[in-house]
């Protein structure tokens, strides 16, 4: 996949990364697959399973992105309470991909193939985000914090898994 979409535009890097995931990756629980409540799986790890939840997906796909060449300051991770037709709205992650700083992002979802503006997606309610540069609080446009593997133990053991496997991306 990554050497195909390499020679293509961002808009077709972003479709074909979000279907590439959603399309062989099958939707499972932390549970169900590692036997822990939350577990962030690299993408290898989830490649090689085939498995994965909402981090999962979405972290394979952010890292898919900066492989293809999509800068950091563009992509972010998105912890977002989601309404899919519970009681109460659910803890999820998505990727959000910024074509400027200001701009409105599109999002990379496992729970819809459809690649669409944050504003069409009145199920997502935004927390916070994140990327290797920053950390913001709900739809803020300006970093909070710095280093957010400092803040973020689940992401900073990732990054650590990554780099072991060999993926220095970020």
């Amino acid at each position: 996949m990554l050497d195909n979409a390499g020679k293509t535009g961002t808009n077709e890097k972003l479709l074909m990364v979000n279907d590439f995931f959603n399309q062989n990756v099958a939707f499972r629980s932390d549970q169900e697959i590692w036997g822990k409540s939350d577990y962030w799986a690299t993408p290898l790890q989830t490649m090689g399973i085939q498995q994965g939840d909402c981090e999962d997906f979405s972290i394979a796909k952010y890292v898919s992105l900066l492989k293809l060449g999509i800068p950091d300051e563009q992509l972010r991770l998105v912890y977002v309470k989601a309404d899919i037709g519970l009681s109460k709205p659910q803890a999820h992650m998505v990727v959000a991909y910024y074509s400027t700083p200001t701009s409105e992002p599109f999002i990379l979802d496992n729970l819809s193939t459809e690649i669409r503006p944050a504003s069409q997606r009145s199920d997502l309610v935004p927390v916070f985000s994140f990327n290797s540069n920053g950390l913001w609080i709900g739809n803020d446009s300006k970093a909070k914090a710095n280093k957010p593997e400092t803040r973020l133990s689940r992401w900073r053991d990732v990054l650590l898994r990554m780099r072991a496997e060999g993926l220095d991306t970020l």
